[in-house]
């Protein structure tokens, strides 16, 4: 993302206190917005996405060192370890079931933290991403969500050449709508989020 990530990650670390405790990552091929200075005790790094976990790994050397680390390159719904907390970096959306994903969160610790984009959100539009947000949106919410707060930040491009080429992967729809744009510089688009205690 091409966003303010400490922002992001004052936000996070102000909503949930992660000191001392035994976090199962979920999404965490990218790197984490949850950081050392959170005091996290143990971080259990799960993506499927093989190689940007082996990525996150490398980086982690340094930054992590004194935190326990372990690297799961498996869909989230095949591990069965557990921990303080389940946490969710932008990624409920892409769960093929987030309600079951959910679920076994729970089995897994007794706190689940996610972090997600919310329904409306500007740039959820630009990636034609609303049918898959409005779904995850809508498991927490069944599920049971015990407190929510809502943040709007920017994503920020040089031009529109540089954000096409973000947004290249998400299909025809968002091409469609990436065209909006066409030969505008310093491309600013608010992206809505939500911090959710379940």
């Amino acid at each position: 993302m091409v966003v303010d990530r400490s922002g992001l990650t004052a936000n996070l670390t102000k909503f949930y206190d992660f000191n001392g405790k035994s976090a199962l990552c979920v999404g965490a091929g990218g790197g984490l917005l949850l950081d050392p200075t959170s005091g996290v005790a143990r971080v259990v790094a799960i993506d499927r996405d093989v190689e940007a976990l082996r990525r996150f790994r490398t980086e982690s050397r340094a930054k992590w060192a004194g935190v326990a680390m372990r690297f799961v390159p498996r869909k989230f719904e095949t591990v069965d370890l557990r921990g303080d907390v389940v946490y969710f970096e932008f990624c409920m959306h892409q769960m093929e079931n987030p309600r079951r994903a959910l679920e076994h969160a729970r089995s897994l610790a007794p706190v689940i933290v996610a972090i997600d984009h919310l329904p409306g959100s500007k740039w959820v539009y630009y990636w034609a991403g609303e049918r898959e947000v409005l779904e995850s949106t809508k498991a927490m919410e069944s599920f049971g969500i015990r407190r929510q707060q809502r943040f709007t930040a920017e994503q920020l491009f040089e031009d529109w050449k540089a954000l096409t080429a973000r947004l290249s992967g998400e299909g025809e729809e968002s091409s469609r709508r990436v065209l909006e744009l066409k030969g505008t510089r310093d491309v600013r688009i608010s992206m809505d989020y939500g911090l959710y205690l379940l």
